[in-house]
């Protein structure tokens, strides 16, 4: 991947992050989500709890209808649940006005979807500024034009998303999601619409933006290969978790901060 090397990122100074600087975690206490279908309510989670500490990466995986997707949902505070509480990096979530709540989004979360979700009428430069410039970030040029270089698009600053490929939309995507240095990173199928080749170059990605950031990485996939090279994996049945363990990359990890 061509680009700029992670080490040429402008990084904030302290006090001009986007998220916050303190050391987080995302605990779910109890959470169930129900809907309403065919007259009757259908449950979708049920009494899920669990902690991810600080900086740690994490794979969520299960069949279809599993939850997966629903429990990042409900992580990002995209959904409220039916019960149960949900803590990031400090603060619950669950009960906040929805106003609070965008501003908590946009400072400590990060959300990369499958389809990319970038705006079609603005460049690639300028859906990586939008957050930055909501955040009134005062070197947000700057700082937008080096992620986009990181991720291998600095020649492709001006492009609109229909003149890219579906990989350089992702890597896009990637490059909004970390502009504000978000303490958590979620991501929900980041390689589903990709090729291969493509997907791997776009985990590569994650993983070392994962290292230069410190940020904590939850990602539902449905590929086992890309979710053992994550820390730990949570499979999902049936809305309640099944297994949790963690992989051999964790203990390599573990053996190199010895």
């Amino acid at each position: 991947m061509s680009g700029a090397s992670s080490s040429s990122i402008i990084y904030p100074s302290r006090g001009q992050y986007c998220g916050s600087l303190t050391d987080n975690m995302i605990s779910l206490s109890h959470l169930t989500m129900r809907l309403a279908g065919g007259g009757h309510q259908i449950t979708i989670l049920n009494d899920v709890t669990l902690e991810i500490p600080d900086k740690q990466r994490v794979a969520i995986v299960g069949p279809s209808g599993s939850g997966k997707s629903t429990l990042l949902g409900l992580i990002a505070g995209l959904d409220r649940p039916t019960s149960g509480s949900i803590t990031l990096n400090g603060v619950e979530i669950s009960t906040m006005r929805e106003s609070a709540l965008a501003r908590f989004r946009r400072d400590h979360i990060g959300y990369i979807f499958q389809s990319f979700h970038l705006i079609p009428t603005l460049t690639a430069l300028e859906n990586v500024l939008v957050p930055l410039e909501l955040a009134g970030m005062s070197t947000a040029q700057a700082r937008a034009t080096e992620l986009l270089q990181t991720v291998g698009l600095g020649e492709r600053l001006h492009h609109y998303p229909v003149q890219l490929s579906g990989g350089e939309q992702q890597r896009v995507a990637v490059a909004r999601a970390f502009a504000c240095h978000p303490p958590i990173l979620l991501a929900d199928e980041p390689t589903g619409n990709l090729d291969s080749t493509t997907g791997q170059h776009v985990m590569q990605l994650l993983h070392s933006l994962h290292r230069d950031f410190g940020t904590t990485l939850v990602l539902v996939t449905h590929d086992r290969a890309m979710a053992t090279s994550m820390e730990r994996v949570i499979t999902l049945r049936d809305g309640r978790i099944e297994s949790d363990t963690l992989t051999n990359s964790a203990h390599r990890v573990s053996e190199s901060s010895q």
